[in-house]
C-alpha cells in the first residue's frame, strides 16, 4: 500500500480527500499547512523520517506557510523525494501563463480544479499522473 502525502488547509476538504486516498488503498500522510510540508521534506532529506516515503504529493496552491507551488518547487530539490508526482489543486482560477509557470519553474504535473470532480473522475485523473499517462495542454 503506497503512501500518498495531501497538504490542505481546508479541514473538511482535507478529510474528505483523504477518505478518498484510503478508500483507493493508500496510507496518508496529511498537512494542513506549507510549513509543516516543508519541515517534513527537510526530516525525508536529513534521514530523520524512517517511515514510508509518499509517492504522490496532492496540494492546495493557497495556504498559510509556503504555497503549494513552492512546496513543490522543495520537493523537487530533494534527493529522496524529487521525482515523485506533485498536482496541485486550487479554488482560484489561473491563467495558462500561471498553468505553465508552475510545470516549468515549480514541476508540477497537473493542475485539478475545485471543487473537485466526482470520486472515480478524480481517482482517474491522479492516477494518469501516477502512471505517467497524462499529458498537460500545450
Amino acid at each position: 500500500m503506497a503512501s500518498w502525502m495531501l497538504i490542505e488547509d481546508e479541514a473538511d476538504i482535507r478529510n474528505v480527500v483523504k477518505v478518498m486516498f484510503q478508500v483507493w488503498g493508500h496510507n496518508v500522510i496529511e498537512f494542513s499547512n506549507g510549513n509543516d510540508a516543508v519541515k517534513f521534506v527537510e526530516q525525508v532529506d536529513s534521514g530523520e523520517y524512517s517511515g514510508e516515503i509518499p509517492s504522490l504529493t496532492l496540494s492546495d496552491i493557497r495556504m498559510p506557510g509556503p504555497n503549494g507551488n513552492e512546496i513543490a518547487h522543495r520537493i523537487r530539490q530533494s534527493p529522496v523525494m524529487g521525482e515523485m508526482p506533485i498536482i496541485l489543486m486550487t479554488a482560484f482560477q489561473l491563467s495558462e501563463s500561471e498553468q505553465t509557470a508552475f510545470r516549468v519553474n515549480d514541476g508540477v504535473n497537473r493542475i485539478i480544479f475545485k471543487p473537485l470532480p466526482d470520486f472515480e473522475k478524480f481517482h482517474q485523473m491522479l492516477m494518469e499522473v501516477v502512471n505517467g499517462t497524462y499529458q498537460p495542454p500545450s
